[in-house]
């Protein structure tokens, strides 16, 4: 198994990349995350649960990896982390330490966009306020941690090119 942090900016189009790669390549697959959000909140395919339920599961072990970022808990469920191939998970820059160091091997791809292409996605998915998407578009160009093997995608040109690069940086032997 390869196991793959994909991080980046809010509106840098992280889902739909994953959920492309899955679809192009059946040896990649996502690892759906757990959430203390809404599940009819929309966005990617993601387990709603409450705050009391996230507390719970966390701290019977049920996560691999757990943070907290946005006001939301985020937990990639053990389980989810198993089998063969090439597993992708949307994981925060604040728990790619964490995860480096329990995963070795762990390769990072950073998928990023120029700042209006960040706003203009983040204004049309519609899920936060203003002033919540301003303060997305503020955290937009945050460092990684050192040490990492980061593979960065432009994602900002045609779906298409965005896959292209996406798939390069998974597999970077093939390239």
């Amino acid at each position: 198994m390869r196991l793959v942090a994909v991080v980046g900016p809010s509106g840098a189009g992280k889902d739909t990349l994953m959920a492309a790669a899955c679809a192009a390549d059946p040896r990649i697959r996502a690892a759906r995350r757990v959430i203390t959000r809404p599940a009819e909140a929309g966005g990617e395919d993601f387990e709603g649960v409450s705050e009391a339920v996230f507390v719970a599961r966390a701290e019977a072990g049920d996560f691999a990896l757990h943070w907290r970022a946005h006001g939301l808990g985020y937990g990639i469920p053990a389980a989810e982390l198993a089998g063969n191939g090439i597993v992708l998970f949307n994981a925060s820059r604040a728990v790619l330490a964490t995860a480096a160091a329990q995963f070795p091997g762990l390769r990072v791809v950073l998928v990023t966009a120029p700042p209006e292409v960040l706003a203009a996605r983040l204004a049309g998915r519609a899920r936060e306020s203003g002033a919540d998407q301003a303060a997305r578009l503020a955290r937009a160009g945050f460092a990684l941690p050192d040490g990492l093997d980061v593979a960065v995608v432009h994602n900002d040109a045609s779906p298409e090119m965005g896959l292209a690069r996406f798939m390069a940086a998974l597999q970077p032997e093939r390239v």
